[in-house]
């Protein structure tokens, strides 16, 4: 596996972002945003996992106060000193928000619609606007391509299918927020989310792999799309629907006009000047019959899961949604790789391990017959 040195060079022949010291993972260094035209009071529900850091950092920078209300059990020195810190537990601990005003709210840390039940309930009349952050999930199942906000998302469904419970517990948190808050209800939904300080090892699959060189499997066929936004798009995007005082549901999705899923892997060995070769692995019963369902940006789009990487963007693109280009993002992400822990680094959890891509291009090829 390259070393830190390797990655790092890599990153800064390919001109990516500098790190912000080894005290801020995944935080990279940006030109200052221009102030607010007017200054807010911001609660950040949350605030310390992966959108909430680059959503703090954003909205100081914008020249906004906030103020973060989290279990004080995560590392939350990569923020700047003067966000102020209320401890609680979204689990009915809620006292440290009693008594207090802000101007607008951002839930970043909910999927149980009784925890946004109990925040949006103490916070009405409080706080003006309050920003839940969903996800594209409420549309499962996805049975056609171009679902858009005009397609009311499933309140109920299967529990038994972990997309569908997740799917229906954000639509039941969106419909607490907008309920409670009508015209000062924000929902944002973000397809998968990419970029510096990711949580999961989906999208960094690619950053990772392809610097290794070599055949590499490109899952689906070539028109099959791919979808995903970059946390600091995201971030920027829900400060600006605050400022501009929108109300609403948005889906949150990039790049700016649909790609394919070869497109995107070109585009990303570009980027990071690797030496590949690409093997497009285009029977879809032959990828299920190796468990390869998705490669994030890539879903295998059959079934449920028809349209989940076509989700129309447009009503978000119309509010000012902004997209940085796909170089920007694998490189940034390839920077900040090294800076994880190393037990996390050696055995990540890759769509795809370097044997099993290899095993898999071999049954591919006696498929094939070549």
């Amino acid at each position: 596996m390259p070393s830190r040195r390797d990655f790092l060079k890599t990153s800064a022949a390919v001109g990516g972002s500098v790190l912000v010291g080894a005290g801020a993972p995944g935080l990279l260094a940006a030109a200052a945003p221009a102030p607010a035209r007017a200054p807010m009071r911001i609660l950040v529900l949350g605030g310390t996992g992966f959108i909430g850091p680059h959503l703090v950092k954003h909205a100081v920078a914008r020249g906004h106060k906030v103020t973060i209300f989290t279990r004080g059990r995560s590392d939350d020195s990569m923020l700047p000193a003067e966000v102020e810190r209320l401890v609680g537990d979204r689990n009915g601990q809620l006292s440290a928000l009693e008594g207090k005003k802000w101007d607008a709210v951002f839930d970043d840390s909910a999927t149980n619609p009784d925890w946004v039940r109990q925040s949006a309930a103490l916070l009405k009349g409080n706080v003006a606007q309050y920003s839940f952050t969903s996800s594209t999930g409420v549309y499962y199942p996805y049975l056609k391509k171009g679902l858009d906000e005009s397609t009311p998302p499933l309140l109920e469904g299967d529990q038994k299918d972990g997309s569908a419970a997740f799917g229906t517990a954000k639509a039941q948190c969106e419909k607490i927020v907008l309920d409670t808050f009508g015209e000062g209800g924000i929902v944002v939904r973000p397809s998968y989310i990419a970029g510096p300080g990711d949580t999961t090892d989906r999208f960094p699959y690619w950053p990772v792999r392809l610097p290794r060189g070599g055949e590499v499997l490109v899952p689906g066929k070539r028109e099959d799309t791919a979808q995903f936004i970059d946390v600091r798009d995201l971030a920027e995007f829900m400060v600006k629907l605050v400022e501009d005082k929108r109300s609403g549901p948005f889906n949150v999705a990039a790049p700016r006009d649909p790609i394919t899923i070869r497109a995107f892997v070109e585009e990303a060995a570009r980027a990071l000047d690797a030496k590949v070769t690409f093997t497009q692995v285009d029977d879809y019963d032959f990828l299920t019959e190796n468990k390869i369902f998705s490669m994030v940006p890539w879903v295998l789009p059959t079934g449920n899961n028809f349209g989940h990487t076509a989700i129309s963007n447009a009503r978000a693109k119309a509010a000012g949604l902004g997209f940085r280009p796909i170089a920007t993002t694998v490189r940034d992400t390839l920077a900040w790789w090294p800076t994880l822990p190393e037990a996390r680094r050696n055995a990540p959890r890759f769509a795809l391990s370097a044997e099993q891509e290899t095993t898999v291009l071999a049954a591919w090829r006696a498929r094939k017959g070549s």
